[in-house]
């Protein structure tokens, strides 16, 4: 059984090892010829959108190159001292991908994707297999915590239902806010937001004067010209940044820079990924609608296709020095906030397509969102540490990240499946999320949620 366990873990080592740049063009090619697309065609669209990705995330990296000094900068000068430190997403991910039952846990979600898209419970085919950690760490946490391998089993299937519902949910808005037709973003550190975000919206939205302030990047173009620009407003939101960290005049200016260049190259980044995507999406709806009986197929990418939007990067810098400012003053908090405040991009995207690119709205909504994460983090700081350790990193202290247990969905499935009696917890929270999915689907209705998304491109 050990050398069975170990040849497969081997096996899918190897295969990630490759990178993201390698699996996406072999997964896409794959795809577009399972959609019956000519072998050239399938490949270059593979090539299109793998570069396109490649464009992508080098710009969301030179992002984190200009934040993340910047973002030390303000921690320091803010004198937060906070005894669990953030390590960043980096660490959970390798931590979960070196789990010895990592193996048993793609698969599981992989099969539970496919089961789901054959009985039509979902429209996302999930090829984001690298993003697999965020549905796993659940399940690996509950096992390194039980030691119980059907627990672990039950958390990470937990994750991928939910995962693939939520992205079901929130596709709408991607494609009518982001622009991105027939794409669907499985991306946990993205649609978990949506757990606090929607109810905050929604109470919004029935507080009169609040509910009609309204402040977006388009409308600041038009009242204030060239300064709305999104490249301009990158340039001075940069340099706040800069300035609130007390770096030299020098770097101040390279901030700016930097920021600016990302809100102006982004856009054209993203026309490509869309450019390479298009003929898949068309083949896969043609297949589908033949296979599936006219199912609305959905590509589940990674959530970096959408975290360069203008309004969404206004939001994140905003957001991350009010997110050092609420570690510092939340009672009970012990999370330092530090290497993923580089990466609030991805969790407030969701919350920016929500409220239709509102940034004063984003930003109310996105304090409750990211003041969750702090306490989610602090709460299960003992357990990513000890996981850590076992995995043979070792760290001064507790640590915490702004992914894995600190992102709502995740606590939520790790501390019902790690509770004193878990079949109880399980119990309520699938029937808690049955409850929800019959109330979007048959009261809300998916028809109401297109219609609510659409409104945003007026």
């Amino acid at each position: 059984m050990d050398v069975v366990v170990n040849g497969i873990y081997a096996a899918f080592q190897a295969f990630l090892g490759a990178g993201a740049y390698v699996m996406l063009p072999v997964i896409i090619t794959i795809l577009g010829l399972v959609f019956r697309l000519k072998i050239g065609k399938a490949f270059q669209c593979g090539m299109t959108i793998t570069c396109g990705f490649v464009g992508i995330n080098l710009l969301v990296n030179l992002l984190k190159t200009a934040v993340t000094p910047a973002a030390s900068g303000m921690v320091t000068n803010f004198g937060l001292n906070l005894d669990v430190t953030d390590v960043g997403w980096g660490a959970v991910s390798s931590v979960t991908w070196a789990s010895p039952i990592v193996a048993f846990l793609v698969f599981e979600i992989l099969g539970i994707n496919i089961l789901m898209l054959i009985l039509k419970k979902t429209n996302t085919m999930d090829v984001d297999i690298w993003n697999y950690h965020h549905m796993m760490i659940a399940g690996i946490l509950v096992f390194f915590v039980t030691n119980n391998f059907i627990l672990a089993l039950i958390a990470t299937g937990l994750m991928a239902v939910i995962s693939f519902k939520l992205c079901d949910w929130t596709q709408p808005l991607v494609e009518n806010f982001f622009g991105i037709p027939d794409v669907s973003l499985p991306t946990v550190s993205y649609i978990s937001s949506i757990i606090i975000a929607a109810p905050f919206n929604w109470l919004i939205d029935r507080i009169p004067g609040l509910r009609d302030v309204n402040f977006s990047i388009k409308g600041v173009q038009k009242k204030i010209g060239f300064i709305g620009d999104p490249m301009i407003l990158g340039f001075i939101l940069g340099c706040a940044m800069g300035l609130l960290a007390w770096m030299p005049w020098n770097q101040v200016i390279l901030t700016g820079v930097n920021v600016a260049a990302v809100m102006a190259l982004m856009p054209k980044m993203t026309a490509m990924f869309v450019e390479g995507l298009m003929p898949i999406s068309e083949a896969a709806q043609e297949f589908t609608s033949k296979k599936f009986g006219g199912q609305a197929l959905t590509i589940g990418l990674d959530a970096a296709v959408v975290v360069g939007n203008p309004d969404v990067i206004t939001t994140a810098l905003i957001m991350i020095p009010i997110t050092i400012l609420l570690a510092f003053i939340l009672p009970g908090n012990h999370m330092m906030p530090l290497a993923d405040l580089a990466v609030v991009t991805f969790r407030v995207a969701l919350v920016v397509a929500l409220c239709r690119g509102n940034v004063f709205r984003s930003i109310l909504v996105s304090i409750p969102v990211m003041s969750a994460i702090l306490y989610a983090g602090t709460a299960a700081a003992p357990y990513m540490t000890g996981l850590a350790q076992s995995a043979g990193l070792s760290f001064d202290g507790q640590i915490a990240s702004m992914a894995g247990p600190s992102l709502t969905q995740t606590a939520i499935v790790f501390w019902s499946c790690i509770s004193a009696n878990p079949w109880v917890s399980i119990a309520i929270l699938v029937a808690v999320f049955a409850f929800v999915w019959w109330l979007v689907e048959k009261k809300i209705t998916m028809a109401k949620i297109t219609a609510y998304a659409e409104q945003g491109e007026e």
